[in-house]
């Protein structure tokens, strides 16, 4: 017989408690990834209701949290070449401005979530994984589905680009958690 307080025997009362306990950590990966709180929500419940199909594979994982942090990943990473390959085709209609000035004497404020932005995925993602979820090389490599080597290669390029866009101090300061 199981004792009241161990784990829940019904499956839709594990995936209960799995959702409740990982579900906002989820939505924050997705909108560091994406930088857009709509797409964040909208993906984390996308991202459940994949683990819900898969409940038996995912409970039976060795890390249940990294297999939906993998989840969410790659739902990003699919939104994103959609979302690219949408501006694509709207830029082929359309004439575009460039985005930015160059002018030296407009004050600049520093946004972090933009130069998130302009770092390919594989960077920003191993970035936010290993500094605002604080996860280790070897969870950020399961949670991804690559190796401990590419996660330390694109952190290291990662901060390095995040350097150059924010400047040494700002990057000092987010590897070291203070943003």
């Amino acid at each position: 017989m199981v004792a009241a307080d161990t784990e829940p025997a019904d499956s839709a009362a594990e995936f209960r408690a799995f959702f409740e306990r990982h579900y906002a950590e989820l939505a924050r990966l997705a909108h560091l990834l994406t930088g857009e709180n709509d797409a964040a929500d909208d993906l984390a419940a996308d991202a459940m209701l994949a683990l819900w199909h898969r409940w038996d594979r995912v409970r039976a994982a060795d890390h249940p949290a990294a297999y939906a942090r993998g989840v969410v990943a790659n739902l990003v990473r699919t939104r994103i070449r959609g979302t690219v390959r949408e501006r694509r085709r709207i830029a082929a209609f359309w004439d575009r401005r460039p985005d930015h000035t160059e002018d030296p004497d407009v004050p600049a404020v520093v946004d972090v979530r933009t130069a998130l932005r302009a770092l390919p995925f594989r960077k920003r993602a191993c970035v936010v994984l290993r500094h605002a979820f604080d996860l280790s090389e070897r969870d950020t490599a399961l949670a991804l589905g690559v190796t401990v080597g590419t996660v330390k290669s694109q952190t290291a390029k990662g901060m390095a680009e995040l350097q150059r866009l924010l400047g040494p101090q700002a990057a000092t300061e987010l590897a070291a958690g203070r943003r």
